[in-house]
């Protein structure tokens, strides 16, 4: 018997399950990843080498006023790290500079108090300017053009009309913008509802470009990419994490050159070639990844990228906020079958996009091919009943639910984050 640890919450799961069964072990070498330098070192490292860009300094001098984009709650941003590092250096060329840190909630809802000091610490919260992104506040947003994809290009007026717009973020594999990170900050970062519904409109979730670890012809990144250049962010920082969510790469400067030197980095840490099996057990990565079943779905798709047709995949993940999406959990729990999900929201216009239909689409293209049990002590296991999923309190009930469905002889393929690997 060999044990297997997933991420779940702030702690870890295990299970321990007989070798012969298991076809193989999926997971980025970032998890294990050694840097040369301290976090810190890192950070000072990419400020100091911008990628095809003016430094930091010397795009700040002059300015009366900027905006740092920063990510929200739902992704584990190190924060505590990079922010404190930007302030000192802009501070130290532009002491009198007004500072907005703008936080990119995209279709999320606010940060609250707590969650801004566990992510930023006491004195930044205490004494820095943090506005919360609302994308249905109409009256804080401008119209600044048309997207590739023919929607309106409409983004936070901080954003907008500050003198400088810079951002930091994480780069991470994404299950439909290819990588998150560089221009993600903007869109859906800091824009308007109707945008983020046009560019997550189901003709693109359904493009074979939209996957994760493509940017190459993906209309998604496009749209994002667009929107970026028009609300002019001139500088990223931008970071890749271990499995202890501490850096261990930095990259700066321009928004498209400093991120593709990230995502190449992280693309070669993470691209793993796809073990089949009828059981694929995996993550969400832990807090705050997998704080609900909408960001959970994230973790799903790695293990659908490896799972047989017709099997189960096991996913741990706390949801201890529920289902995260209310239009999610009514059209999941409504339906007649996954099937008719997917051919509903077939051929829906891209300015006609319903809140959450990308989640509803890529849940249901899981669930018509795979059976899919969710572990979980802390999520009410009739959500996840009515979210025609299975629950289970534990790995090892899951295992042998999952047996149960593919027979005690099945095959199982171990991927412990699934929000971290490239499944080819």
């Amino acid at each position: 018997m060999k044990t297997y640890t997933f991420p779940y919450d702030y702690k870890k799961l295990n299970v321990s399950l007989d070798e012969r069964f298991v076809s193989g072990v999926l997971e980025s070498n970032a998890a294990s990843y050694q840097a040369e330098l301290s976090q810190s070192e890192l950070v000072e490292y990419a400020l100091d080498h911008p990628v095809n860009s003016p430094s930091l300094e010397a795009l700040v001098k002059g300015r009366k006023n900027m905006v740092i984009i920063t990510s929200d709650h739902t992704r584990p941003m190190p924060s505590k790290v990079t922010l404190p590092i930007l302030l000192r250096r802009i501070r130290a060329v532009n002491p009198e500079i007004d500072i907005t840190i703008l936080i990119a909630t995209g279709f999320h809802r606010p940060m609250t108090h707590e969650e801004m000091v566990a992510r930023f610490g006491e004195d930044i919260v205490n004494h820095e300017k943090l506005i919360n992104h609302d994308s249905e506040d109409d009256a804080n947003m401008v119209e600044i053009g048309t997207l590739p994809s023919g929607g309106k290009c409409i983004i936070n007026r901080l954003a907008v009309e500050t003198e400088l717009l810079i951002a930091e973020g994480l780069i991470n594999p994404h299950f439909f913008a290819g990588f998150s990170g560089g221009r993600k900050s903007v869109l859906p970062g800091v824009a308007s509802k109707v945008t983020v519904l046009a560019n997550h409109c189901a003709e693109f979730i359904e493009s074979e470009f939209s996957r994760t670890g493509i940017i190459d012809e993906n209309p998604i990144h496009k749209d994002m990419l667009y929107a970026a250049r028009k609300a002019d962010l001139q500088f990223i920082l931008n970071v890749v994490i271990d499995s202890k969510k501490e850096i261990i790469k930095a990259v700066a400067g321009d928004c498209v050159d400093a991120h593709k030197e990230g995502y190449e980095f992280i693309r070669s840490l993470s691209s793993v070639k796809r073990i089949p099996a009828d059981i694929v057990i995996t993550s969400n990565g832990g807090y705050p990844s997998d704080q609900n079943i909408y960001q959970s779905v994230k973790g799903m798709t790695a293990a659908e990228a490896s799972c047989n047709d017709g099997g189960v995949i096991i996913l741990a993940a706390s949801c201890k906020e529920g289902h995260g999406g209310q239009a999610l959990y009514d059209a999941i729990k409504g339906m007649d079958s996954a099937q008719q999900i997917l051919d509903d929201i077939h051929g829906v216009p891209r300015n006609e996009t319903k809140p959450y239909q990308w989640k509803i689409q890529i849940l249901a293209r899981i669930l018509n091919h795979y059976s899919v049990i969710v572990v979980t002590t802390d999520c009410d296991h009739q959500v996840i009943r009515d979210m025609h999923m299975i629950p289970a309190s534990t790995l090892d009930e899951a295992v042998s639910i999952a047996r149960g469905i593919k027979g005690e002889d099945a095959s199982i393929t171990i991927i412990p984050n699934g929000t971290t690997v490239i499944v080819e």
